[in-house]
């Protein structure tokens, strides 16, 4: 099994922000309800503010695909992320290298 991760990239002006991260806070529901998905995380940009990408690993491109695009728990996501699918910029699927590792700070609390 290839860890898969899917990257969202999307452009919200700033009068949308805060509706688009409660859509997401919902849809983040069916993610956690998903046993494709092995976890999340949305981040905002700092420097160009209108900008968000979300990160998404998936057990594999077809459990992404087959699993949970056909599955239970898709409609719920989709439904409250429907309003911002225009606004996506880029949606794509990558493979973890084999470059990681912690930094310094990773021990440090």
């Amino acid at each position: 099994m290839t860890t898969t991760v899917e990257y969202i990239r999307y452009r919200i002006a700033s009068q949308d922000q805060q509706a688009f991260e409660e859509s997401y806070a919902r849809a983040a529901e069916a993610l956690a309800a998903s046993p494709e998905c092995i976890d999340y995380e949305l981040a905002h940009n700092t420097e160009d503010t209108e900008r968000y990408i979300l990160r998404i690993r998936w057990t594999s491109v077809d459990a992404h695909l087959n699993g949970f695009r056909k599955g239970e728990h898709f409609p719920a996501f989709f439904q409250a992320i429907r309003p911002y699918v225009t606004n996506i910029e880029e949606m794509q699927h990558y493979s973890v290298t084999d470059v990681v590792g912690p930094g310094k700070a990773a021990g440090q609390s």
